[in-house]
């Protein structure tokens, strides 16, 4: 597993609506700040890249010191970021459409509200699982 981990999806409307540290370094008291600040910052780089090219996986999108963002954007424009300092590209994108499927059966719930939070503790649960797998 990479040492610095942050996932988080981001709706359409910029509104993140799941956030997990998913890595297993030493937390500091402004990790998870410092982590919302840099994957946030990355946004707009994602929206013009994801408006140029038809891939979803966007790779690594922007740096901050030795931290990485990879991003995956789904049909309807939902972003999947990740803040990682791992070098296992194959990896990320197995953990990104393993946790697009994840996403598509929350979306298929009819008690879900698209664009709300995510606040399933299975979701959770898998995403963390899928995270030791691949990251």
């Amino acid at each position: 597993m990479a040492n610095t981990a942050c996932f988080i999806i981001v709706g359409r409307n910029d509104i993140p609506i799941y956030e997990a540290e998913v890595g297993s370094a030493a937390k500091r008291e402004d990790a998870a700040q410092l982590h919302q600040f840099i994957l946030h910052a990355a946004l707009d780089v994602v929206q013009d890249l994801a408006w140029t090219t038809s891939a979803m996986f966007l790779k690594s999108v922007d740096r901050f010191n030795d931290l990485v963002v990879s991003v995956y954007v789904t049909a309807g424009h939902t972003r999947l970021m990740l803040l990682h300092d791992s070098r296992n590209e194959d990896g990320i994108k197995s953990f990104f459409q393993e946790v697009h499927e994840l996403y598509i059966k929350i979306l298929l719930n009819p008690l879900y509200l698209p664009g709300s939070r995510i606040a399933s503790s299975h979701f959770d649960t898998k995403v963390r699982a899928l995270a030791r797998k691949y990251l």
